[in-house]
């Protein structure tokens, strides 16, 4: 396609004006790439600063890749492009599980040259593209996709929103390669956070603590992933706060294998 035709294709979808779009966009009109590789070796992690989420911004500054306007959300995105850099190649398929357009993993990896990239979300209503993007309608616990088809998948900010952990993680066992990576982050505190019955997206709001994180490691665990290090579940600082609903919490992100069966 020549670059009037992307631009053509992407003026058609400006009316949409998430960032996911913006960046589109300025990807058609600039071809700078990024600055060197990201070093965020917190794979499996809690978020303990408003000092760790400034520094992941500000390294995305340094390597000139787009940041999301919610500033804590960049801490895992940009742990879970460091792990899939460092554990796969270009070739390499990947899936973003519960996908928006502006979500950064994706536009990311297109910026290092990744081009089998996927995003699935019940949101979406038929399938689009933005550039080697593919995004379609899925359900992360039952999705269309063949038996091993990605090499790494990552499912950000969205177990939280009412996803049963069981078929979460069946259907994960089921899609992604033996020796594949899940990559997982969700909302967290050490100790339970009372929600007072609110709900977001149609559902109850969830925010995970110790006990239930513990829990969604031993499902995990049951269908074939295993960590691929060490996670300490300690928190001590309500870095995020979701201001819609008056709740204050962290991030936790938890990266795993898939053993080979």
């Amino acid at each position: 396609m020549s670059m009037q035709s992307v631009k053509r294709v992407v003026r058609n979808i400006l009316n949409n004006t998430d960032i996911g779009s913006r960046w589109l966009w300025n990807r058609a009109n600039d071809a700078r790439s990024p600055i060197g590789r990201p070093s965020a070796p917190w794979c499996n992690a809690v978020l303990m600063s408003k000092a760790d989420a400034d520094a992941a911004v500000e390294q995305l500054t340094r390597l000139r890749l787009p940041a999301m306007q919610d500033h804590p959300k960049n801490w895992d995105s940009l742990a879970a492009l460091d792990l899939v850099l460092n554990k796969t190649d270009r070739n390499a398929r990947i899936l973003d599980a519960g996908s928006e357009t502006y979500s950064m993993i994706l536009p990311w990896l297109t910026m290092y040259g990744y081009r089998n990239l996927r995003g699935c979300n019940l949101v979406f209503d038929k399938p689009s593209r933005m550039g080697p993007i593919r995004y379609e309608h899925g359900d992360i616990t039952a999705t269309a996709y063949a038996d091993a088809t990605f090499d790494a998948v990552t499912c950000l900010s969205v177990v939280e929103h009412g996803v049963n952990m069981e078929a979460y993680f069946r259907e994960m066992a089921r899609i992604v390669k033996p020796n594949g990576l899940l990559v997982t982050s969700t909302d967290y505190f050490e100790t339970p956070v009372e929600t007072f019955g609110r709900r977001a997206y149609g559902v109850p709001i969830r925010i995970f603590d110790r006990a239930a994180i513990l829990d969604a490691l031993a499902t995990a665990k049951r269908h074939g992933f295993e960590l691929l290090s060490p996670i300490d579940l300690t928190s001590r600082e309500k870095v995020v706060h979701w201001a819609q609903h008056d709740l204050s919490y962290t991030f936790v992100i938890f990266s795993m294998i898939r053993r080979p069966t």
